[in-house]
């Protein structure tokens, strides 16, 4: 049995002590994704139901309700100590799930209960994945993070492969309440791994000698609940992640209404369009697996975090002008089936990388809000920003030459960003 954790711990580039860990931070991500990637199905079909000329509302709603939330995250955030923090958002949500299954059971076909669930959910995944991939940067450091983010990331993309598999398979028979009430027992699941590398931090983990009161997980993070946004505007650093932020939702926004619209051309009914997109999410995880197994490591290794930030934006750049000329469904099933795999494989553990090296209040608040205010922020002004493209009526060519200068931007912004992370963590 040792001999068997030996060479996994080699497989995965984990050193002595680290394995144990390291496979629970892999599936504390399995237990988030697959229960978010059950429900994602669900959210795509009720953003249908509540009109795909309304997306750029429901983005705005979600955009409103960050605004609301993140303060509040940032109080208990400096009320409540590291330690349990994790404790009280995720038992949050799975109150919210549990709200949900009575709601779904008695109304089914609301369209009011499929926007608010819409928003919600929008809301839930930010949430619980930022603050998750706050306790990695609190629990490993920045050397630990380049050898060990992107197997822990493999563990959303195996939770993401499952997930959709999950809700093609069950939706006929648990129904959409029955797969949130199962979300809900994942995010329970979640808790108690967190607990455990909490544990580990301590005792031999990221837990160091010497490290400042205020690094303490008994403590709470200090700070006012407004502190994660003064801290981000007094940082350049913190700002660019920002930036890059909100050119990787433009992005991504531009491609995910042109998915709504053409997917409510194409499958009408609400039971197909959610099979459809649970195929979709099927590919992109079982790509985003392959790639973390056998490529992410080696490459943020050999070539560093640069090359993680700035390779999927070129991409997505070329297809965008692909997309361009071929303004077609498989066109665009591709860009986006590519750009999500690049993301959850090469974006989002490069993008956590740069936060490794730094303070508490910079990984809990600074990045809580990036990743939800300056996020559905970005989602916010970029649906309306489509919305307008639409109006202007040169159709698809338009919004892909446009979103092919936002990839651009965002590539070389990424470029920038890596290659200070790079310099940080050989210092």
């Amino acid at each position: 049995m040792q001999v068997l954790g030996r060479r996994l711990a080699r497989a995965i580039n984990a050193e002595e002590g680290e394995l144990g860990a390291v496979l629970a931070a892999f599936a504390l991500f399995f237990c988030l994704f697959a229960g978010y990637f059950m429900l994602r199905p669900i959210r795509e079909a009720m953003g249908i139901a509540g009109g795909v000329n309304n997306l750029q509302w429901l983005f705005s709603a979600t955009f409103v309700v960050m605004l609301l939330a993140v303060p509040l995250l940032a109080w208990l955030n400096s009320n409540v100590p590291r330690l349990h923090f994790i404790d009280w958002v995720y038992g949050f949500f799975c109150l919210n799930l549990l709200a949900f299954v009575l709601l779904f059971r008695l109304d089914h076909e609301s369209v009011w209960l499929a926007r608010v669930f819409y928003v919600w959910i929008s809301v839930y995944n930010l949430f619980v994945v930022s603050v998750a991939w706050s306790l990695m940067a609190d629990v490993f450091d920045g050397a630990q993070a380049r050898r060990l983010f992107a197997f822990i990331a493999a563990g959303a993309s195996v939770g993401g492969l499952c997930g959709p598999l999950l809700s093609s398979v069950l939706v006929g028979s648990l129904g959409e309440s029955g797969l949130m009430l199962l979300a809900a027992v994942l995010l329970g699941l979640a808790v108690a791994l967190k607990r455990y590398l909490m544990r580990w931090r301590e005792q031999a983990g990221a837990g160091r000698p010497g490290a400042p009161s205020s690094e303490n997980p008994c403590r709470p993070v200090p700070g006012n609940p407004f502190s994660g946004f003064t801290r981000m505007l007094g940082s350049r650093y913190l700002l660019g992640i920002a930036a890059f932020i909100l050119l990787l939702t433009s992005v991504s926004t531009f491609l995910y209404f042109e998915q709504a619209r053409l997917v409510a051309e194409l499958f009408p009914q609400r039971a197909v369009q959610v099979r459809i997109f649970g195929i979709i999410d099927f590919i992109v995880q079982a790509g985003a697996l392959v790639t973390q197994v056998l490529i992410t490591g080696r490459v943020a290794q050999r070539l560093g975090v640069r090359v993680l930030l700035s390779a999927v934006p070129a991409l997505v750049c070329l297809g965008f002008i692909g997309l361009a000329l071929a303004p077609t469904f498989a066109m665009l099933a591709g860009l986006m089936i590519v750009r999500r795999i690049g993301e959850y494989a090469f974006v989002r553990p490069g993008r956590e990388m740069l936060f490794a090296p730094l303070d508490a209040e910079s990984k809990y608040k600074a990045k809580n809000f990036i990743d939800t205010v300056v996020y559905r922020g970005g989602d916010a002004l970029s649906g309306w920003a489509k919305a307008g493209l639409d109006m202007l009526g040169h159709g698809a060519w338009l919004v892909a030459m446009v979103g092919a200068l936002c990839a651009a931007l965002w590539g070389a912004l990424g470029w920038y960003l890596g290659g200070r992370a790079d310099r940080q963590t050989r210092v």
